[in-house]
């Protein structure tokens, strides 16, 4: 007796014939009354949800997290309390400017994005291997993101648009360094750190709060490609990076992380040097000492790419009791538009999905809307109510802070931009500078206008004279004769 599985439709039914098309007739035409054909032609041509429109390609894994600190003194995130306590954990990696089918070896930060399965629901850390970013208000982010995809009638990536935004938004110039650094090119994804960039509000059990900066440091060490054996892979293996965590997870070389972070006393916002919420800057670790709190281990690859990887869905606003959001004007914004895309993109009952559900239960009002399937069944839909529903817990109120200014579009109060920049180069080997030089100029060499290309020299000056100098050489400019 056959121990095969039916064939089946996705109602159930057998399937008699999944070689042949029902006809009239042995040369057609086809029927219509052949509604296993036009189911499996239908669900083909919706087996795709759209793309992220930034983080498109990417590659993920399940690990853990495992305590080697305990910081209930500055938190009561649970995740982050009892050595040797271990939660489960998955992280996407990812480019940010390319498209599902574009290469891994490309020159673009890597988002770094941790889902943390605790007790007390998910929590999202979504960074990038770079500690801080191009732009320090959301508002920008759409104008950004328009220079780093294609141009709208060539449909070619245009490396005008990116020097002029850049060019116009000095506030770019730190991540423009790293960018164009060794940093720029990881080796593998196994060999690089990650960030969570913002500031974020850790508060414990007695309402204390500090400022924290989350940072995982490779295990691996960090190693970076040659521009030209990246641009050689990418030709050859556009999936190299994808393929090299794949493996060595399969192999059982798991790879690991561990995780520190930076504390700033909470009164301390007020007086640091530049605004301690401004994505673009960092803070010294001279000034705050990186902090260990535990490590990450990746041990599990993906059954299946598409609904683990793909269907991934990660947003800073999903947080824990213990962690809050910051002033940071880039995470505010953020807050919205991670939690949006993945509405739009997923839809609105995403953290349904295996991948993306709490394993803790889930108690809301939340009702119906395409693909709930924990739709509360016949309980009470409404809050307020008499019938012993969900309540909230005052316990598990984020913790309020003052706010003080006129309601104004303005912007942060430092305008420093070139002071970090400058530092960052100044701490690079000779060999390091040459080649950042020679890779922002062979950036720069397609970009159209000679006044894009002159303001940004202006701005490589001002962070170091002889960065702005080396630079100008390269292109065959003048150098700026006054800052």
């Amino acid at each position: 007796m056959s121990t095969n599985k039916k064939l089946t439709t996705s109602w159930g039914a057998p399937v008699g014939d999944n070689q042949n098309s029902m006809t009239a007739g042995s040369r057609g035409p086809t029927l219509i009354q052949d509604v296993h054909l036009l189911e499996k032609l239908a669900h083909f041509n919706r087996e795709r949800v759209p793309e992220r429109v930034v983080h498109a390609k990417g590659a993920g894994a399940h690990g853990y997290f495992e305590v080697t600190n305990d910081v209930s003194n500055y938190t009561k995130a649970k995740v982050f309390n009892g050595v040797g306590k271990r939660t489960p954990l998955f992280i996407r990696f990812s480019t940010v400017a390319g498209e599902l089918g574009s290469a891994d070896t490309v020159r673009d930060p890597r988002g770094f994005a941790v889902k943390f399965y605790t007790e007390d629901g998910n929590y999202d850390i979504v960074g990038n291997n770079t500690p801080v970013f191009f732009i320090r208000d959301a508002i920008k982010f759409p104008d950004f993101i328009h220079t780093q995809k294609r141009d709208p009638q060539t449909h070619l990536k245009n490396p005008t648009a990116v020097w002029d935004f850049w060019s116009h938004s000095p506030e770019s110039l730190h991540q423009v360094t790293i960018l164009m650094s060794d940093r720029g090119i990881p080796a593998t994804l196994r060999h690089m750190h990650g960030y969570g960039s913002h500031t974020f509000k850790w508060v414990n059990d007695d309402g204390e709060a500090v400022w924290v900066k989350y940072h995982f440091r490779t295990e691996q060490g960090v190693k970076n490609l040659d521009p030209e054996l990246a641009a050689k892979l990418a030709g050859e293996n556009p999936d190299y990076h994808t393929e090299d965590l794949f493996n060595a997870i399969d192999k059982g070389d798991f790879p690991e992380w561990k995780l520190y972070v930076q504390i700033m006393p909470f009164e301390d916002a007020n007086s640091y040097r530049f605004d301690p919420f401004d994505v673009t800057k960092v803070w010294s670790q001279k000034d705050y000492p990186l902090i260990e709190v535990g490590r990450m281990v990746l041990n599990r690859n993906p059954e299946n790419y598409f609904a683990e990887v793909e269907q991934a869905t990660f947003s800073p606003g999903s947080m824990v009791p213990g962690v809050e959001a910051s002033p940071d004007k880039m995470l505010q914004g953020r807050l919205f538009a991670y939690a949006d895309a993945h509405r739009y993109r997923v839809g609105a009952n995403h953290n349904q999905l295996p991948i993306n559900r709490p394993k803790n239960e889930v108690n809301n009002y939340q009702r119906d809307g395409q693909m709930s399937f924990y739709n509360g069944g016949g309980s009470v839909y409404y809050e307020p109510n008499s019938f012993d529903g969900p309540k909230e817990s005052p316990e598990d109120k984020q913790q309020p802070y003052s706010v003080s200014g006129v309601a104004d579009a303005v912007a942060y109060d430092h305008f420093d931009h070139y002071t970090q920049a400058g530092d960052l180069y100044r701490l690079l080997s000779e060999e390091e500078r040459t080649r950042l030089v020679n890779n922002i100029v062979e950036a720069m060499k397609p970009v159209k206008l000679e006044e894009i290309k002159l303001r940004q020299i202006g701005h490589f000056y001002k962070a170091d004279p002889e960065y702005g100098t080396r630079i100008a050489e390269g292109l065959g400019l003048p150098i700026p004769q006054e800052v």
